[in-house]
């Protein structure tokens, strides 16, 4: 493995739909922690995110940055952002399920799609993985489905042991 990708809503910080408040920004337990723990052994790091509330009209570009900064004041620097504005209706390639945001962080990283390890919450993500090509590592929450933990490559009880067991995958 040669960089982790996160989802951001459930995964790195508590999912409160549309949030369109930087104040209102709650790390997930043990978030930052695990995070600096990938950033001492020099494992770049990313986020990638659906963020329908854009489309919607619930939330301006303004307040999604705002939101994003807050993210990183709490939680340190991630190495890439790739936010997916559109709703499903939009048909965006880069939306999740869709693999567009896992290969352009993947490019952007400097590393092949296999060398990645998605972090998410939900099927979503772990589809999203799938599709580019890298490994999924889904961390359930109350929202995430019977179906979609039985559907996954891996299943790690928190962000923490999900970080490990994504440092212990290498690479086909």
């Amino acid at each position: 493995m040669r960089a982790i990708l996160f989802d951001r809503d459930g995964t790195l910080i508590v999912d409160l739909p549309y949030n369109n408040d930087a104040k209102r920004v709650i790390p997930m337990p043990g978030a930052r922690a695990a995070l600096d723990r990938l950033r001492e052994a020099g494992v770049p790091i990313g986020v990638i995110t659906n963020q329908s509330g854009v489309a919607r009209g619930l939330i301006t570009l303004r307040e999604l940055s705002e939101v994003n900064d807050r993210v990183e004041e709490l939680l340190g620097p991630f190495d890439v952002w790739e936010v997916c504005v559109h709703d499903d209706a939009d048909g965006c390639p880069c939306r999740k399920p869709a693999p567009g945001m896992v290969l352009s962080a993947a490019r952007r990283l400097g590393v092949p799609p296999s060398d990645c390890v998605v972090i998410g919450d939900i099927g979503r993500d772990m589809e999203a993985a799938r599709a580019a090509g890298a490994r999924g590592i889904l961390v359930p929450t109350a929202v995430t489905k019977i179906g979609e933990i039985r559907a996954a490559e891996r299943v790690a009880p928190d962000l923490p042991a999900a970080v490990e067991a994504a440092l212990a995958f290498q690479p086909p």
